[in-house]
């Protein structure tokens, strides 16, 4: 019975992630990029100096900066690492170059959530900042679209809870310590329903589940000061791991880049056939791409409406920089280190199993300590997300029912959630939220359609003032 409701749900998945959804995000990016006179590159040396210069201002919860670490802490995650992988391994290295187109047009997409969401967010009675695609869909849009601003809160609800947030990137964790603690599973705890979990899974979900705890319960602000924290530093920690190996490597970057460009246009001439056709290099990095950093799926904006700040097209800028730094640095940095050590072409490894062969080829460390830093950036990458995902179907919750004691409600469950992640081994489960993941974004793009002449508008008017002096930078 479970096998044919994996296989339903699995064509399902496949239909939801696949061509149709794909266009339609890349169209939205394309739009935006030739409405805003391909802002994503004229004004990234602005948005990146704004990125950690905080606006003085009294609307919004938390910093712009805040806002931007929040977005991230649920963005950067394990698909950073294991997701390039997995790209690369079915579509080849080409994956990697559609995968940098996706990002170059989200990046567009990402300005345009960011300016909405402040835009159209609302203070409640506590001066809470309320915002994201539910609200500029039901303020932009009109009171009559307000069944697809609840259709958009209902997805991303099931999406935190069911999976992306919470089953997958807990099981990440507690898997990648296992993997370097305890591969053989030969420490257990031998008793009813533990016997089959090793010690190390245990300790990890337990201690994983108290941090989360202490994080969620204190809201928004506290998600965001450890957000401004740990982001910060696993991003650079990860750069920094991936420089040095791609410096150790330095003669072999050319060849790589020429694999990659070459893969883009023809995979079988690198692969010599194992991997299919150019379109399956664009499926493949794209999809990865867009599943990467959120370009379209309407998550961000939800923690960019916190943003103390009164100017749309600022926060729209300060959004605009997650994309570039998931996909544009991260998810570079990891692809090129696969593909200059050939770590893609081992037989028998997948996932980040490729990743982390690429690390012990690649740094001139032994191997044991290259596989531990990256354990490292798993852990912190797939907390994080945690962290960002709790806030998303907060908010979204929060927007549907109205009622503050269900989003209490909503959080312990939340918490107890990444407990049993661990033990949670119903492939149905992760794929549910993926169809829900994906689901999100329907709604969402439908309004950035809709509102792209708003974001145009207030784009041209800012930078007019901006020219003008009225606004410093």
């Amino acid at each position: 019975m479970w096998d044919k409701i994996d296989k339903i749900l699995g064509s399902i998945d496949d239909f939801v992630w696949g061509p149709p959804l794909m266009v339609l995000i890349l169209l939205g990016g394309i739009l935006l990029t030739v409405r805003l006179g391909v802002l994503q590159i004229r004004r990234l040396p602005l948005a990146l100096k704004w990125m950690v210069k905080n606006e003085e201002s009294q609307a919004g919860e938390v910093t712009s900066f805040g806002a931007l670490c929040t977005a991230l802490s649920a963005t950067i995650g394990t698909g950073n690492i294991v997701g390039v992988a997995t790209a690369i391994g079915a579509g080849g290295p080409g994956a990697l170059f559609w995968m940098e187109v996706a990002a170059f047009f989200g990046m567009a997409t990402k300005y345009a959530e960011g300016l909405l969401a402040v835009k159209y967010r609302v203070l409640d009675k506590e001066n809470h900042a309320l915002g994201g695609p539910f609200y500029y869909i039901e303020k932009g849009m009109g009171e009559n679209f307000r069944w697809l601003a609840k259709l958009f809160a209902f997805f991303g609800i099931c999406v935190g809870l069911f999976g992306i947030g919470t089953f997958t990137q807990v099981n990440g964790i507690t898997s990648a310590v296992k993997n370097f603690f305890d591969p053989d599973g030969k420490y257990t705890p031998g008793v009813p329903f533990f016997q089959d979990y090793s010690w190390s899974v245990i300790i990890a979900s337990l201690i994983i589940t108290v941090f989360v705890a202490l994080v969620l319960i204190g809201g928004i602000k506290r998600i965001a000061s450890v957000s401004q924290v740990i982001v910060p530093f696993m991003a650079i920690i990860y750069v920094v791991i991936t420089l040095w190996l791609i410096l150790a490597n330095i003669t072999k970057i050319p060849d790589a880049v020429a694999v990659v460009v070459k893969g883009a246009f023809n995979p079988k001439a690198v692969t010599g056939g194992v991997v299919g056709t150019m379109i399956v290099a664009m499926q493949k990095g794209v999809a990865r791409g867009i599943f990467s950093n959120e370009a379209g799926l309407g998550s961000a904006p939800i923690a960019a409406a916190a943003a103390k700040t009164n100017e749309p097209v600022r926060q729209g800028l300060v959004s605009m920089t997650g994309t570039f730094i998931d996909t544009i640095v991260i998810c570079t940095l990891t692809g090129l280190s696969i593909v200059l050590t050939g770590a893609w072409k081992v037989e028998g490894i997948e996932g980040v199993q490729v990743t982390t062969r690429a690390f012990q080829d690649g740094l001139p460390i032994p191997d044991e300590v290259a596989a531990f830093l990256l354990m490292i950036c798993l852990v912190f990458f797939a907390f994080t997300t945690i962290l960002g995902w709790d806030y998303y179907s907060e908010r979204c919750l929060e927007y549907l029912t109205g009622d503050k004691m269900a989003v209490k409600v909503y959080r312990w469950l939340y918490i107890i959630a990444v407990f049993i992640g661990p033990y949670m081994t119903v492939s149905a489960v992760w794929t549910i939220a993926d169809i829900f993941n994906g689901l999100m974004a329907v709604p969402n793009m439908i309004a950035l359609f809709a509102l792209s002449g708003v974001v145009a508008k207030e784009t041209k008017e800012f930078f007019q003032r901006h020219q003008a002096a009225e606004i410093k930078d």
